[in-house]
């Protein structure tokens, strides 16, 4: 892809310091480049995939190793046993053998590499990132965008500096059955919007209990193959375990922000989207949720989080009933899920949405496997190509990220807190907005 390369190149360098020029797809996005048409070798977006657990191998890899407009080029893992089963993977798919790296670095300095997708641990995110965008490469990076809140906002000035086309992982925003449930509430189908609920599963009690706080593993010497050291990164240093590391790293607040900051970045993005707060959020937060004190999970099994906007609709994330986003307004109710659209009354989503917001979803792509997936991808290779905002742009995934964020602030304060969604700062706290940043391990850094 060098001709392809050399114009995207350009393209980004043109940007730079116009970033205002793009376009943002919103909910426009959905049903551009789903054809699948097969692409010429010199226009197909050479790949790199920077993790391959669970996520970047069962998803990404699965996905776009099947799209003809992609080339799996390398892979990148710390861990060399997952990242020889995935070049496995992608040499069956493909009969091309990519390059394997232990080191994100090696991986970014390739320039025959056009763009990347990252599905480490949530706490390399905003690393690995940033240098990428640097490195000239477009970005697919798994929600949710990171780890705490300042890393963020660096993250999209640079990728304003260098015009870098960025997808976060929400693919809720490509399935059909959310983008039809933030068209028919923004139409007010439902009349006025008053409060958002966000179920995000039900792990915990309301007792704050931990059904599964883990267990003190004794200190291992790490698997043959794995570089611990590296897997740690900017994160606080510990002694391996394997409670502590892979797919468990979501239940550490080293890592991850527990659930909230899991599938509350998934629901709380589509609370923010309906409420056309993608470039803003809540102005007062207030939570309260049941901490481990006895095992190496410490994140909040048990959450209850009230946000108020500046509009005065509230929306409410907690984890007691069952999963999904449930829209409350004057005149009924939706309740979606990633399989089901309900609501108080069947006119509320028989009755054709006229306007603009027809174009917020695609019944002809509805999958019942992981759904959103493939049409997600395809805006990315899309907005690639013609250089707009992707469905899920990088201001959209910090701003999401932010919500669940407040939330485990104000969980751990046991206060209520004001927030200034413009300034992104606590109002009056400095206790608060200390907890905006946090430390990274030397030698690595923003």
């Amino acid at each position: 892809m060098r001709d392809a390369v050399g114009r995207r190149t350009f393209l980004k360098r043109s940007a730079m310091g116009s970033a205002a020029s793009l376009t943002p797809t919103g909910l426009l996005a959905v049903g551009a480049g789903q054809a699948q048409k097969p692409a010429a070798p010199s226009e197909r977006v050479r790949v790199g995939l920077i993790g391959v657990g669970v996520r970047g191998r069962d998803h990404h890899l699965r996905f776009l190793g099947a799209n003809p407009r992609v080339e799996i080029a390398a892979i990148c893992d710390v861990d060399r046993s997952r990242a020889d089963f995935a070049g496995q993977l992608a040499l069956r798919g493909s009969k091309r053998r990519p390059l394997i790296f232990g080191d994100f670095r090696s991986l970014l300095d390739r320039k025959d590499i056009d763009a990347v997708v990252i599905a480490t641990p949530d706490h390399w995110h905003s690393i690995i990132a940033i240098q990428a965008m640097e490195a000239g490469k477009d970005v697919y990076c798994e929600k949710p965008l990171t780890l705490f809140i300042a890393e963020g906002r660096r993250m999209v000035n640079v990728a304003r500096q260098y015009g870098t086309v960025i997808q976060v992982g929400s693919q809720q925003r490509s399935d059909w059955h959310f983008r039809r449930a933030v068209a028919l509430v923004r139409r007010q189908r439902i009349g006025r919007l008053k409060r958002i609920v966000t179920h995000l599963g039900n792990p915990g009690t309301t007792s704050g209990a931990f059904i599964n706080p883990g267990v003190w593993e004794p200190v291992q010497t790490p698997p043959e193959g794995l570089d611990f050291n590296m897997w740690l990164g900017p994160a606080p240093y510990h002694e391996y375990s394997p409670n502590r590391c892979h797919f468990e790293f979501r239940y550490n607040l080293d890592h991850s922000g527990g659930r909230i900051t899991d599938w509350g970045a998934h629901h709380n993005d589509i609370a923010q989207w309906a409420l056309d707060m993608d470039a803003s959020g809540p102005v007062r937060i207030e939570g309260k949720g049941g901490f481990n004190k006895a095992g190496p999970y410490d994140y909040a099994n048990y959450l209850e989080v009230h946000y108020t906007y500046g509009n005065g609709i509230e929306l409410v994330c907690e984890n007691e009933h069952g999963n999904g986003v449930r829209f409350e307004g004057s005149d009924g109710w939706i309740n979606v899920t990633r399989l089901r659209l309900d609501a108080s009354s069947p006119e509320i989503l028989t009755e054709p949405v006229s306007g603009q917001d027809i174009r917020a979803y695609d019944e002809k792509n509805k999958s019942e496997e992981i759904p959103g997936t493939d049409e997600h991808h395809n805006n990315w290779l899309d907005c690639i190509k013609s250089r707009q905002r992707c469905a899920a742009d990088i201001e959209t995934g910090h701003r999401s990220a932010t919500v669940c964020h407040l939330g485990n602030i104000a969980m751990r304060l046991g206060r209520k807190l004001e927030w200034d969604p413009d300034k992104e700062q606590f109002v009056g706290d400095a206790g608060a907005n200390i907890l905006k940043d946090k430390p990274f391990r030397a030698p690595w850094r923003l």
